[in-house]
């Protein structure tokens, strides 16, 4: 029997495992797919010479969290390459914004747009070199970050204090046009706001887009070396090492729980694993809440706040392989890992509110990744192993194009939409579709089909909006890994602090088993003493 079951071998589930398996706990890991990685995973399915990333891609979040980066995951063969430049955003007009690595390099292309915006982004960073250990420490620690949260109150009143406080809250359009004249500066942090579902009129979408450009000038953007799925063979090799087990292609059906406590998990194959300590539960809230736990074992309240738990928008995702380089009219973005697609603010503001109002975008804002650009072994020399996705609504009214789009998600909406896709990209790459070798796409059911946990393609585990995070994630009140049921521990990116490649929601998980185990370890201790000082009393 191990000490822990960890349901899911995404990147949380591993870094779950690793580190009980640390502390010297047996483990064992179940995953319903045939491999491991959950959303970090490649294959070569668009070509047999390209490799190409499902799902996640770049890791800034991987390369400045203390969680992985404590793994030393170098040692199981890890290595990471970057692109020239971290991203760059052309504009229809032939300008582009371009964030690098070097400050200096980011520093002039948005003096470009105005004077003295370069040295407005300075002054950003120089914020955030002064508060990036206690925001690091505070994001990826359990909440509330009790020490962390002091170390970064501290930091935070040399920073500046509430006008710094008030900064983070701000929405990303308003950021932007207090710190910059130009639409340089405004666009790269509208454009890292929207990797998560934040319009640029949502309250804190400055401080992410803040954070995401912060995190792009500091580590930029890596990928690992040889395609998404070596960061999960390196977790895998670790564990196997420190003697914990993954099982491919057990599907967990149901968490055992006796006398309200999680003493195992039941498989498809009605397979009883038992766990002598903790389960750990890499998997969305709602499947953990609303299927693998019966609802007798959990208390009302949750389950009627379950039912308004949001998730992020939906994922519309396609694959290319390329004869040759993209041909941007913009020669920045030929160097860039990360394009990004949008006319400007305004483009994202209305594309946002295209999603809310539940419209098929007609205009996307395209996210591009070039993996042969950060990564030369990805393909072929001379062609590029290219991806681009944009979201879309979960639950589709209409569509502001002209093409009838439904969100049945059918084979020939596929088409239509990636389509649009490319003719997006077309605009600011000329010949880009002439180069196309294959393609692949991955709609919102197609992304869920790959991956439970991506409902409908939601690739942050629910909303990042205000309303769902700290205390608020994945419910009111909770905010922490521990569950109702004694001995499970939610591990997902469902948990504090949500959705990215960084380990944290599973850290967490492990680390409040480990403390419960601790504590009632001592518990025990204190009662054999106390009896044997009453037996030697008596």
């Amino acid at each position: 029997m191990p000490d822990a079951v960890v349901i899911g071998a995404g990147p949380n589930g591993l870094v779950a495992a690793n580190l009980l398996a640390d502390a010297g706990w047996s483990v064992e890991v179940l995953e319903a797919n045939e491999n491991p990685g959950g959303a970090v995973r490649h294959d070569r399915g668009v070509d047999p010479d390209f490799t190409s990333d499902l799902f996640s891609a770049f890791y800034p979040l991987a390369a400045a969290s203390p969680v992985l980066t404590g793994l030393q995951l170098e040692r199981e063969g890890l290595t990471w390459s970057h692109a020239p430049k971290v991203l760059a955003h052309p504009l229809p007009d032939g300008r582009c914004a371009v964030l690098s690595r070097d400050l200096d390099e980011t520093a002039a292309s948005l003096a470009a747009f105005a004077p003295g915006d370069g040295a407005a982004w300075r002054e950003l960073l120089e914020v955030w070199e002064t508060l990036r250990t206690g925001i690091l420490d505070a994001l990826f620690t359990p909440f509330p970050p009790v020490r962390a949260g002091v170390r970064l109150a501290l930091r935070l009143r040399a920073a500046g204090g509430l006008r710094i406080a008030r900064t983070m809250v701000l929405p990303v359009r308003r950021l932007g046009e207090e710190e910059f004249r130009g639409e340089g500066g405004r666009i790269l942090l509208a454009g890292n706001a929207l990797h998560a579902d934040l319009a640029p009129e949502a309250a804190g979408s400055g401080g992410f887009g803040w954070l995401m450009s912060m995190l792009g000038q500091t580590y930029g953007f890596p990928v690992p070396t040889g395609g998404s799925g070596a960061l999960t063979a390196a977790l895998v090799r670790r564990l196997t090492r420190l003697g914990g087990t993954v099982r491919c292609a057990e599907q967990v059906t149901e968490v055992v729980v006796r006398s309200g406590r999680a003493v195992g998990v039941r498989t498809a194959g009605s397979e009883v694993v038992p766990a002598r300590k903790a389960v750990l539960a890499d998997v969305s809230a709602p499947t953990l809440y609303g299927s693998l736990v019966a609802e007798r074992h959990l208390p009302g309240q949750l389950l009627t706040d379950l039912k308004r738990f949001q998730w992020d928008f939906a994922t519309f995702k396609v694959d290319w392989a390329l004869n040759s380089p993209v041909p941007w009219a913009c020669p920045q973005a030929q160097q860039a890992g990360t394009v990004h697609l949008a006319d400007g603010v305004d483009s994202l503001t209305r594309f946002a509110a295209q999603i809310a109002m539940g419209r098929i975008p007609d205009e996307p804002f395209v996210l591009f990744g070039q993996m042969t650009t950060a990564d030369p072994s990805r393909s072929p020399r001379g062609t590029e192993s290219a991806w681009a996705y944009t979201h879309v609504p979960h639950h589709v009214r209409g569509d502001a194009g002209n093409d009838g789009l439904t969100g049945s998600w059918d084979a020939r909406e596929q088409e239509i939409m990636a389509d649009r896709l490319e003719a997006h990209i077309e605009r600011h790459a000329p010949g880009f579709r002439g180069l196309i070798r294959a393609r692949r796409v991955l709609a919102p059911p197609t992304l869920q089909a790959l991956d439970a946990n991506l409902h409908d393609g939601a690739i942050n585990g629910g909303t990042t909006a205000l309303h769902q995070q700290f205390i608020f994630r994945p419910t009111p009140g909770t905010g922490r890994p521990e569950t109702p049921v004694a001995g499970l521990y939610l591990a997902s990116a469902s948990a504090h602090p949500g959705g990215g490649v960084h380990g944290a929601p599973g850290a967490n998980a492990a680390r409040a088993a480990l403390r419960t185990q601790r504590a009632a370890a001592l518990a025990r201790l204190q009662n054999r003493l106390h009896r044997r000082d009453r037996k030697g009393q008596s």
